[in-house]
């Protein structure tokens, strides 16, 4: 056990408490059980550790682990919890609870043992909770971290501190918005580098671009070599089919899927392709976008497939123009607490109401003439007018 207490010291005189991500207000950290999940590297672990360090001056009433440190080899969660418990700890935090197997039934039966006992606990952004397994669900608090937005990056960067704007700000009151800030501050190059790096906060920690790729690489190894095959029964082979598929997908997104042909190219199933691509979205590593009617959760294929974010075509070679890179952005930044589909006009449909137009700085409405609650959305304009609004802005949105 030593091991654990030297791995949870090591971990918490690393870790800075100067800035924290948008998500860490939102949480009610009073709540006995919280799940936070999430892409790999979006920041989960610092979250709880700078929480460790903001709120118990005297670290023995908390403790801190990975589920995935070889002392889990020989040793059982539940042992771990019984001594932490008679020991004076009120507050355990778990990290990577998806590579412990049974995570489900052991988290409800120690919210169950230990009545005082505050858990909370990161995994994947894979997780589905089943109601069927312990009524978990009904216990917990479960949280969702993206990763950098616009605005964080700059806040975190020292570049800007800037106000989260909501959608209804940015289309009402996009030239006033947008002409003060821009009175001080030119977002344009510092947009552009995020766009390559900006969305994963271990961009901190890398000395140059091309080391952050190589992580970023790294990183969706680790997601579909490793936390893939934790939550999900899958073969090997499969597993090799998914990174195929997500290097074809790099390379031809945004991508209106023909299911045969790449069913014939990975030597698959449809049912199977239409489960990998389930998997690599749930995985964020890539989002799947239907028409209005059809729902998220169509069985049927896509109507259009992007990269996640925009730091993903960079680290997987993407051979796509700036205009997949913008229209990425942009259903990154509209996928938190926002719903959006594909549109027969134009490029997107955000909560089944706004029509956008994703474009460059000459981008016109000529695609979406005369449709209602409609807007270009064009890069590399500080400033818009009308209906026009600047890319960059809706990076604000959290």
């Amino acid at each position: 056990m030593e091991t654990l207490f030297r791995a949870y010291n090591r971990r918490l005189e690393e870790t800075q408490t100067h800035y924290l991500r948008y998500l860490y207000a939102s949480i009610d950290w009073s709540e006995r059980l919280i799940g936070i999940k999430g892409a790999k590297g979006v920041g989960k672990t610092t979250m709880l550790l700078q929480h460790i360090l903001l709120t118990f001056p005297d670290r023995t009433s908390a403790f801190y682990a990975s589920l995935d440190n070889i002392w889990f080899a020989t040793h059982s969660l539940p042992e771990l919890a019984e001594y932490l418990y008679t020991h004076g700890v009120t507050h355990l935090f778990l990290d990577e609870v998806h590579k412990y197997q049974g995570w489900v039934r052991t988290i409800k039966n120690l919210y169950d043992d230990y009545p005082k006992l505050h858990i909370v606990f990161t995994g994947s952004s894979l997780l589905e909770i089943d109601n069927a397994e312990g009524d978990l669900s009904r216990r917990l608090r479960m949280y969702t971290l993206h990763g950098l937005s616009f605005r964080e990056y700059l806040d975190i960067t020292g570049a800007a501190h800037l106000p989260v704007l909501s959608l209804t700000d940015i289309l009402t009151s996009h030239m006033q918005l947008a002409s003060g800030i821009t009175r001080d501050f030119k977002p344009l190059p510092h947009f552009e580098q995020y766009l390559k790096t900006g969305y994963y906060p271990f961009f901190l920690e890398t000395a140059s671009d091309e080391s952050f790729y190589e992580r970023l690489q790294q990183v969706v190894s680790t997601i579909i070599e490793n936390d893939i095959p934790a939550v999900e029964n899958i073969e090997y082979e499969t597993l090799q089919k998914a990174k195929r598929l997500l290097m074809i997908l790099a390379q031809l997104a945004p991508f209106t899927p023909n299911i045969a042909n790449m069913c014939t190219n990975l030597s698959t199933t449809r049912n199977q392709l239409i489960h990998l691509l389930s998997l690599l979205e749930r995985a964020a590593l890539i989002r799947q976008l239907h028409a209005q009617g059809k729902g998220l959760k169509a069985i049927g294929k896509p109507d259009k497939i992007l990269l996640n974010n925009t730091n993903l075509m960079h680290a997987l070679g993407s051979s796509a123009d700036e205009g997949t890179a913008r229209e990425s952005f942009f259903s990154s930044m509209m996928s938190f607490n926002h719903t959006i589909h594909h549109a027969p006009q134009g490029d997107l449909q955000v909560d089944e109401k706004y029509l956008f137009e994703v474009g460059g700085r000459k981008k016109g409405f000529t695609q979406i003439a005369d449709l209602p609650d409609s807007y270009v959305v064009a890069a590399n304009i500080e400033t818009g007018y009308g209906n026009k609004i600047p890319l960059w802005l809706f990076g604000l949105i959290y």
